[in-house]
Order: structure tokens, then sequence, then C-alpha cells
């Protein structure tokens, strides 16, 4: 029988059926591991029962129209370029669908789409 098995095959025959064994093993343990849902406890009788919530808003419900017209006049209206800064801040109140309040700054309130959009030149393009 050993002439039938050289040393390097008996020792590669061995590993893998360690690796076999190992593996059946992990996947028995992580049978074991996962335990079945148990069900919330049931309301002691007597006790106070938790506070109602109304239902939240349907996330994928669209943001009340804004007036853009209205919200870039009041943001150019003591600009140095009037008109320049009306076309900008209504391509941009187009698109993020916010302008800032005030004349100037307050831009982080309208978020990322208003604050990082950028000319050709790299300049900040919204107002």
């Amino acid at each position: 029988m050993a002439a039938l098995f050289s040393d390097s095959k008996w020792l590669l025959f061995a590993v893998v059926l360690l690796l076999a064994i190992a593996q059946a093993s992990m996947e028995t343990d992580n049978e074991i591991k996962e335990a079945p849902k148990i069900a919330a406890p049931a309301p002691l009788v007597g006790a106070a029962a938790p506070p109602v919530r109304a239902p939240a808003p349907p996330t994928g419900a669209p943001a009340p129209p804004i007036n853009c017209k209205t919200g870039c006049g009041e943001r150019c209206k003591l600009h140095s370029r009037p008109n320049v800064c009306m076309r900008a801040c209504g391509t941009c109140c187009a698109r993020c669908k916010c302008v800032p309040p005030g004349q100037s700054g307050n831009r982080e309130v309208c978020g990322s789409c208003y604050t990082d959009w950028k000319t050709h030149n790299n300049q900040t393009k919204c107002p």
C-alpha cells in the first residue's frame, strides 16, 4: 500500500480532506447561529398604549412649485448687474428648485446643487 501512494500524494489528499471538513463545519455553524425571529411581546393588560402618530407624507411627493421670477427679483434687486444676475438666478432656480433668501449669501440653504454649480471659468454660477 505504501508503494501505491507516495508521501506527497498522501499529504495532498489529507489537506484536501481537512479543507472539505472545515468548510462543511463552517456552513453548519452559520446555520446554527441564525436564530429564528421572535415576534414582539404583547402589551401588558392595563398598560398605556403607545401614542398614535399621523402617517408620514409620501417620500416621492413633489415639492411645491417655486416662483423663480419673484425670488430672483428679490435676490438681484441690489446687484450691480441686475439683468445678468436675473438670468443666472433664473437658470439656477429652474434647475435646483430653490432661491436663497436675501440679496447675497445664504447659498448653502439651497444645498449642493446651488453651491457647486460652476461656470466655464470655475466661478460659482448661482448668485
